[in-house]
């Protein structure tokens, strides 16, 4: 009988201190212990101070128990490799061997963006209606989105848009100020003289851009648009 109840109170024993350790677990900070991590959510935290948006960066745990990194070092390895989204931080260690370690992270930009506020058709000039603000992470949005409403005021889509989509550069372009065939008008000079010449474009092209134009010799020469049917050559 005595033994019986030896047993059963070392059991109710263990059972409190089980129950009593479970939130202490839980309630660990992830990275308390964790300089790597910090240094690069730090550097991240910078570098993305030029995106438009409240940054949050998030540095996963590393996935293996490493040596002290001394007077660690953050840097971004590749070439182009954006700063939202998941990104992948490379960190130089001051030890002997330099060692060079690798953590992976993700930067969140909560902001402001706009989305067709209906269909749109191919050829469409967009104006302030056809466009609605949403707001939410900007990482999530496509490489080529355009996020601002003046980026795409004025610009014409070159294929349907559905409504409720980030436009992206792609699907868009300046409208035409010289077609295909047209008659333009080149323009050449500087200081104190203006010389002008007719020509027939074979591209068409939006102000600013680029258009071919043959002269009546035959010869072809590019210049940059700069109102309807006419364009600047550069020298």
């Amino acid at each position: 009988m005595f033994r019986c109840l030896a047993r059963l109170l070392t059991l109710i024993l263990c059972l409190c201190l089980w129950c009593g350790a479970a939130p202490g677990a839980d309630a660990a900070p992830a990275n308390s212990d964790d300089p790597v991590a910090e240094v690069a959510r730090v550097f991240l935290t910078q570098r993305a101070q030029a995106l438009d948006g409240t940054v949050t960066v998030t540095v996963a745990p590393a996935t293996a128990t490493l040596p002290p990194c001394p007077a660690p070092r953050a840097f971004l390895p590749g070439q182009g490799q954006p700063l939202a989204g998941r990104v992948t931080v490379g960190i130089r260690c001051q030890d002997s061997g330099a060692t060079v370690r690798y953590r992976r992270a993700r930067v969140s930009v909560s902001g402001d963006y706009w989305v067709t506020a209906r269909a749109l058709d191919a050829g469409t000039v967009i104006g302030a209606d056809m466009l609605e603000q949403r707001h939410g992470d900007l990482a999530g949005l496509p490489d080529q989105a355009l996020t601002r409403r003046d980026q795409l005021l004025g610009l014409e889509t070159r294929r349907p848009l559905a409504a409720g989509v980030v436009p992206q550069s792609h699907q868009l372009r300046r409208p035409p100020l010289i077609e295909r065939r047209q008659p333009v008008t080149l323009v050449a000079g500087g200081e104190g003289f203006r010389i002008t010449r007719e020509g027939r474009a074979l591209d068409e092209a939006g102000l600013g851009g680029q258009v071919r134009v043959r002269l009546p010799d035959r010869q072809v020469v590019t210049a940059r648009v700069t109102g309807p049917g006419e364009a600047r050559v550069q020298y």
